[in-house]
C-alpha cells in the first residue's frame, strides 16, 4: 500500500464521521457574498505606494489569524482557522472563524488552524503564495521554506509522522509540512507573519527577513512550534523593531485542546514590552523608528468581528 492510500485509509473513518455529522464545510461559498471587488477595481486602476508612510492597522482574531489594514483601506488576512475536519486533532476553536469581509485572504501552510479561508469574505485568496503580488499601495511577498518538522516541546505532536507514514522532516516531504513566510508590505512599514516556518530557514528567506520591521512569530508557553531559544535566536539575527507573539491559547478564540499555552512567560522575560489592552493595534514608521525588539502582546485580547 502506497503513503498516499494509508493516508486516506487512516482518516477515512474520522472524515466519514465528520461528513454524516454536517462537520466538514470547507467549500468556497464565495457565491453567497454580497461583497463585490468595486474598491479592487479601485486600488488596480489608481495604483498606490507601499512605502508610503501612514498608518498601518493589526486586528488579532486569536492564535495566528491577523488581519492588516493599509492606510488605504485595503484588508488582508492571514491564516484564518478551522477545527481539524478529519477530526483526528480534536476541537481547538469552540467557535468557528467569524465571516468578516476582506479584500485578500493569504495562508502560510496547509494545517487547519491556518487554512480556514473559505471563511472571511474575502475578494481574492491566496492560499499558499509564493512570489509577489501588489495591488493598491500593498505588496505582498511569499517565501516559500519548510514547516518546523521535529517539535521540542513537551507535547511531541510531530512523532505523529510514523503514524501517518511520513518523513515529516524529509525533502520529499508532503505539502502540508511546507511554509510560506508571508510579508506585508504597506504604510512604509514590512511586516512578516512566520506561519509555522522551521527556526532556520533557508538563505533567500533569511535576507528577507532581515529587513523586516515588525515579526509575527510563534510564542507560547508550551514551545509547541519554536522554542524560546529559537525565538530568541531569530530575534538577534533579524533584529526587528517590533515583536508580535501569536500561535498561543487565546481564551475564548482557543481551546486548552490546543494544549498550548499562553506567551506570558516569555513576554514577562523580556526588556520592553507593551501588553496591549485592546485587539487592535495601529503602527506608522515614526510610532516605530526608535523601537527595537519591541514586544506588543495582545495576551487574551481577540477580536469577533
Amino acid at each position: 500500500m502506497n503513503k498516499n492510500n494509508k493516508l486516506i485509509r487512516y482518516f477515512a473513518p474520522a472524515l466519514l464521521a465528520c461528513s454524516l455529522a454536517g462537520g466538514v464545510q470547507a467549500e468556497s461559498r464565495s457565491w453567497t457574498f454580497t461583497e463585490n471587488n468595486n474598491k479592487v477595481i479601485e486600488a488596480q486602476k489608481n495604483g498606490g505606494d507601499p512605502s508610503k508612510p501612514g498608518d498601518v492597522t493589526i486586528d488579532f482574531f486569536g492564535h495566528m489569524a491577523f488581519r492588516i489594514t493599509s492606510p488605504d483601506g485595503l484588508k488582508i488576512m492571514i491564516d484564518p482557522w478551522r477545527n481539524d475536519p478529519s477530526g483526528y486533532w480534536g476541537v481547538w476553536f469552540p467557535e468557528e472563524f467569524p465571516e468578516v469581509p476582506v479584500d485578500l485572504v493569504l495562508s502560510t501552510h496547509a494545517h487547519f488552524d491556518h487554512d480556514a479561508v473559505y471563511r472571511p469574505h474575502a475578494i481574492q485568496v491566496l492560499e499558499r503564495l509564493s512570489g509577489e503580488y501588489k495591488l493598491g499601495d500593498v505588496k505582498v511577498t511569499g517565501l516559500a521554506d519548510k514547516h518546523m518538522c521535529a517539535s521540542k516541546g513537551w507535547y511531541k505532536w510531530t512523532e505523529a509522522d510514523e503514524e501517518f507514514g511520513q518523513d515529516f522532516c524529509a525533502k520529499e516531504n508532503f505539502l502540508h509540512m511546507d511554509n510560506y513566510i508571508q510579508v506585508i508590505e504597506t504604510g512604509g512599514i514590512k511586516i512578516a507573519h512566520w506561519g509555522d516556518n522551521r527556526p532556520i530557514p533557508a538563505d533567500h528567506v533569511e535576507d528577507v527577513l532581515k529587513t523586516v520591521d515588525v515579526l509575527i512569530m510563534n510564542i507560547d508557553g508550551s514551545q509547541h512550534i519554536l522554542s524560546y531559544e529559537d525565538v530568541d535566536t531569530a530575534l538577534e539575527r533579524y533584529q526587528p523593531k517590533v515583536v508580535i507573539p501569536g500561535h498561543y491559547y487565546t481564551k475564548g478564540a482557543s481551546s486548552v485542546l490546543t494544549t498550548l499555552s499562553s506567551a506570558d512567560e516569555w513576554v514577562d522575560a523580556q526588556p520592553n514590552v507593551d501588553k496591549l489592552e485592546s485587539s487592535r493595534l495601529v503602527l506608522n514608521p515614526d510610532k516605530i523608528k526608535d523601537m527595537n525588539e519591541q514586544v506588543m502582546y495582545f495576551g487574551m485580547n481577540h477580536t469577533k468581528e
